[in-house]
């Protein structure tokens, strides 16, 4: 039982990181390399907020989230948008967002180490333990997974019931025909991309409560984010959540079980084997 309460909750957490690319890729057709280091920057702002004013990391998240979405905004408007004018194919926009926001992300981690240093930071937030169908729990770890809920939820009632949500998810489908019915693609992409960059730092600002990060540690968040899209189907909420628990307990479970070393190994095992049996994700659709 503490294996699988614990990897929910490391899976809630992973959720939350890769839903934010969810967005970016499966909605506004932009595969984010740089979408670590904005979850990094949320943790950054947490500790500072933390740390200097004593302001929860909680709170933080109604900080964050604004900001990272205004500088996501701004990234896809001066930086991506040209590219999905000029691309030919989904194939071409692939390779030249790749290019570009693999350059963005050294960017990023450039202007973190000049202003927060290179050493690692953490901070003590809600370390303390809490009962749980008898074990214990830190009550860091379980108020990030609480938060995740709300969030993972509040996004897919979003996306399935509002009305901007539904054309969203119609541009990841059919970005041409949705401008036949009237959508406003450019819009809506970049809405998506923005939201997604506002997500993940507040991934960042709530897991930052629980992990050490530095400057530098983005890249590995961006794969395991970039692992779970695909393994849950891109584009697709749903498939999101399930693989991140799915992740969270394979970890977990490697790491109490065989050795903690193996936990990446297992990872990109789970990965290949459902590339290998289902290419297009748990809940996504084959392509005809």
């Amino acid at each position: 039982m503490d294996v699988i309460v614990t990897g929910l909750l490391l899976g809630g957490a992973y959720a939350l990181i890769a839903m934010g690319l969810n967005l970016q890729y499966g909605m506004a057709r932009i595969m984010n390399l740089a979408n670590g280091e904005m979850l990094v920057a949320g943790g950054f702002a947490a500790f500072w907020f933390w740390t200097a004013a004593q302001v929860s990391p909680l709170l933080t998240v109604f900080l964050v989230a604004p900001v990272a979405f205004v500088v996501n905004w701004l990234l896809y408007v001066l930086f991506l948008r040209p590219l999905v004018a000029r691309a030919k194919s989904r194939g071409q926009l692939e390779v030249d967002a790749i290019l570009t926001t693999f350059g963005l992300s050294f960017v990023a981690v450039g202007i973190m180490l000049a202003v927060f240093g290179g050493d690692y930071f953490s901070y003590s937030y809600l370390s303390f333990p809490v009962a749980l169908l008898g074990d214990t729990y830190g009550a860091n770890r379980i108020a990030a997974f609480l938060a995740a809920v709300v969030i993972c939820g509040a996004l897919w009632l979003w996306l399935t019931r509002s009305r901007a949500g539904m054309s969203i998810r119609a541009i990841a489908v059919a970005p041409e025909s949705a401008r036949l019915v009237g959508i406003d693609v450019r819009r809506l992409a970049a809405l998506a991309f923005a939201l997604g960059g506002a997500v993940t730092a507040s991934g960042g600002a709530l897991i930052s409560t629980f992990l050490t990060l530095d400057a530098s540690t983005g890249v590995l968040f961006t794969l395991k984010a970039l692992v779970i899209v695909i393994m849950g189907g891109v584009g697709d909420v749903r498939g999101t959540i399930v693989a991140a628990l799915l992740l969270g307990l394979l970890e977990t479970f490697v790491a109490s079980v065989i050795d903690p070393g193996l936990t990446l190994a297992a990872a990109y095992l789970l990965f290949v084997v459902i590339l290998l049996v289902r290419p297009q994700g748990l809940f996504g659709r084959r392509t005809t």
